[in-house]
């Protein structure tokens, strides 16, 4: 079953650039990266990878960092901006790596791209070693259980987010500037008790608000906060 990444490569590429999409640049970044300080690993791997950005970000911190994924051509775009960096053919829930080989895991806006959530959380698990952090950038299940159109104004004419069926998991397409691709919306509850169910344990939860923007994305997200980030540690 296509997922659409590999048609959507390009689109992809161009929306994020060096310095990444409005939510990254200024909801999710200076998030991942308080923790990423707080946690100080010697080596990370990111889940996902996709055209290798925060891989890049974090190895000009000093971090050896792995990036994986499964599209080849966002691959081939990360391997061009980094060449010394280490960048491999993978899906998350098989991830080509060692047990107990990383510091920090980093699931960043990915989950929802995951089919099986419980088998890529089980290896993410599986490569932390023994105190290591998995750190995940995710989007809001009430922002992923919307009804089509998201915002439509009510009665009074303001506008209105729009959820449905926030307990029913599914897969759905997204389609926004030349992106189409596959997200999966499950409730909160599912991500949690799988988490718990590796013997994690929270560190860190926080559903922070803009910083910057345009002022109409910037109010939109600030009424309906579509990201969460969590830490979780790996018991040792």
């Amino acid at each position: 079953m296509s997922e659409g990444w590999v048609e959507s490569a390009d689109a992809w590429i161009a929306e994020q650039g060096e310095s990444g999409d409005l939510s990254r640049r200024f909801v999710l970044d200076a998030r991942m990266l308080d923790r990423v300080a707080g946690i100080a690993p010697a080596n990370a791997l990111d889940v996902g990878c996709g055209e290798g950005r925060f891989c890049r970000i974090l190895r000009a911190r000093g971090i050896a960092t792995v990036g994986i994924d499964p599209t080849r051509p966002l691959l081939d775009r990360a391997r061009a901006l980094d060449p010394d960096g280490d960048y491999r053919d993978g899906v998350a829930e098989a991830l080509p790596v060692p047990d107990a080989a990383f510091d920090l895991v980093v699931s960043y806006l990915t989950l929802i791209d995951i089919p099986d959530i419980d088998l890529a959380l089980a290896e993410m698990t599986r490569v932390l070693r023994p105190g290591g952090a998995l750190l995940i950038a995710n989007l809001n299940g009430f922002a992923t259980a919307l009804v089509d159109g998201r915002w439509k104004a009510d009665t009074d004419g303001i506008p209105r987010f729009r959820i449905d069926n926030y307990l029913e998991e599914r897969t759905d397409w997204a389609e926004w500037k030349g992106i189409r691709v596959r997200n999966r919306h499950r409730p909160l509850s599912r991500y949690m008790s799988a988490l718990l169910h590796n013997g994690l344990i929270l560190r860190h939860f926080d559903e922070p608000a803009p910083t910057g923007g345009t002022p109409d994305w910037a109010d939109r997200n600030t009424r309906v906060p579509f990201f969460h980030v969590m830490e979780w540690r790996k018991p040792g």
